[in-house]
């Protein structure tokens, strides 16, 4: 029989959902996106003008320049993924298997290898402000690096529109670095989860790398931190980005969903996933990003 591609409608919602619960970075998605509709690169208008000078009572206006610039936003990557489920072993697991196999790939590997992308792609923009190398054994420590991140964005006019992303290896200085008095609370959290207004997110250490290795399937599935190159990866202790200095764009997000009587090849439910996004730093807000690394 011929084949039929089911869109998996009825599962679209339900992948979206668990990406959007398991991802660390969609908080940065912007509102409003340029439209990647036939094509993968798109052009974003730049305007730069320079600033004030003498008035002159005989001359009059000093003349000042406008210049227009468009950049250019690629995508890059594409990523993908086939899994099947035998019609049997779902039936014998009540149905379920093909279903959390399904949840479980999104939650596990799509999200993380996402957010990993997206962090190495802005720790290696050119333009953004970096600390290297600067220990962080004390929660006082963490809160004076976060303190001149705070000041260093600033100096650099940047939105209040930041979220502060911390390693999970720092959460517990930071619990500890702000003291209060207890009183006869039943529950007690020393998580803080904000600091000056600003969003804490916290990340897993496996996410936070400044440069990663995506494995083509070959012989390595998902992402790794990046071992081998000249210009290792090394650990993230923190983060500070305006969501306003990003573009996360996801032109496709699609799974596909073949049932054991459209299965071609095996009596068995199949899941097919395609990815294809990037993520981008639009080149006049670099100094929107501050980016404190360890020296490994």
């Amino acid at each position: 029989m011929a084949n039929s591609i089911t869109l998996a409608e009825k599962f679209v919602p339900v992948i979206d959902g668990i990406y959007k619960k398991a991802s660390l970075t969609s908080a940065l998605d912007a509102a409003t996106k340029p439209d990647f509709t036939g094509t993968n690169t798109v052009k974003v208008m730049k305007v730069a003008t320079t600033g004030l000078g003498d008035y002159s009572r005989s001359t009059g206006y000093p003349a000042g320049d406008v210049t227009v610039t468009w950049e250019a936003l690629k995508l890059t990557e594409e990523r993908g993924k086939e899994m099947s489920i035998d019609r049997m072993d779902d039936e014998e697991t009540l149905g379920q298997a093909f279903g959390m196999a399904m949840n479980e790939f999104i939650r596990l590997h799509v999200a993380p290898e996402v957010d990993a992308y997206r962090f190495a792609k802005y720790a290696s923009t050119t333009g953004i402000s970096t600390t290297t190398g600067a220990a962080l054994t004390t929660g006082t420590d963490v809160l004076a690096a976060i303190d001149t991140a705070t000041k260093t964005l600033d100096g650099n006019e940047v939105p209040d529109d930041r979220i502060l992303y911390v390693s999970t290896n720092l959460k517990p200085l930071l619990m500890g670095a702000l003291s209060r008095e207890w009183g006869s609370e039943g529950t007690v959290s020393r998580v803080l989860n904000g600091y000056n207004d600003m969003p804490i997110v916290y990340v897993p250490q496996s996410r936070f790398y400044t440069k990663i290795t995506l494995n083509d399937g070959s012989s390595a599935w998902g992402y790794a931190k990046d071992t081998t190159s000249e210009a290792k990866g090394v650990d993230i202790n923190f983060m500070m980005i305006s969501k306003s200095a990003v573009l996360q764009a996801t032109k496709m997000a699609l799974p596909k969903v073949f049932t054991p009587d459209e299965n071609q090849t095996k009596d068995a439910w199949k899941f097919q996933y395609r990815l294809y996004h990037d993520a981008l730093v639009y080149d006049n807000k670099a100094s929107g990003i501050y980016l404190h690394k360890s020296a490994s």
